[in-house]
């Protein structure tokens, strides 16, 4: 008889199969290597989160920082070595929330938010690494850095306003195939001088792991459908 295989809740095979689904992707071209999964927790609560601690994710994305704050710390008492990303916009008047509880940000698209940024993490004695975000796909309703100012943006958000700039971050259109976009923002983090690229969700991110992602944000696939209210 063979061995029977441990038990895993249903939260610990869905991460489990992401893992060895980006592994498989990243094995296929030589050299690549496997990124970081970056576990979304937005809109689901401790009760949800709790079992994907357990299995050993530490990696976790939040949109919004006040949803964060009100489960983050508590959760934090009993899995203090969490990296929390920050991958929804960030409104100004937050900023100092968002440099206290969060580890990294993906989402820095302007200059005023880059100033209070700086401007926090030194009052705070933090350096948080941080992504800026491009609109890639130039959509109007979308947050983030236009294409053509990205390289020029990245510049003075390291030379004028002092952040750690370690990445670039995007969203591609929901309604076209997404390599070319990843393959465009790539481009982008070559020519910023940057190597951090966050891109890639649950309908796309292994496509994204064979464009050399550094980071992908799995929620829906991981914990299954939102509630959309």
């Amino acid at each position: 008889m063979s061995e029977a295989k441990p038990f895993q809740t249903p939260a610990a095979q869905r991460l489990t199969d992401i893992r060895q689904r980006i592994e498989k992707a990243a094995g296929r071209i030589a050299g690549l290597a496997v990124p970081r999964l970056i576990a979304v927790s937005k809109t689901f609560g401790p009760e949800a989160i709790a079992p994907v601690l357990e299995a050993g994710q530490r990696d976790f994305g939040e949109n919004r920082v006040q949803e964060a704050m009100a489960k983050w710390p508590a959760l934090r008492e009993k899995y203090p070595d969490v990296t929390l990303h920050l991958i929804g916009p960030l409104q100004t008047n937050k900023a100092k929330d968002a440099v206290a509880l969060f580890d990294v940000i993906h989402s820095v698209d302007r200059d005023k938010l880059a100033k209070v940024l700086a401007k926090e993490m030194m009052a705070q004695g933090r350096n948080l690494p941080c992504f800026v975000q491009v609109n890639i796909g130039g959509e109007a309703q979308k947050a983030g850095v236009a294409v053509s100012q990205t390289v020029d943006f990245v510049r003075r958000c390291r030379d004028e306003h002092g952040l750690d700039i370690v990445g670039l971050m995007c969203i591609p259109p929901v309604d076209a195939a997404p390599g070319p976009f990843f393959a465009q923002l790539k481009q982008l983090a070559r020519e910023a001088g940057v190597s951090g690229l966050s891109m890639g969700m649950s309908a796309d991110f292994e496509t994204a792991v064979l464009m050399g992602a550094t980071h992908v944000r799995v929620g829906s696939a991981l914990f299954g459908a939102r509630d959309s209210h």
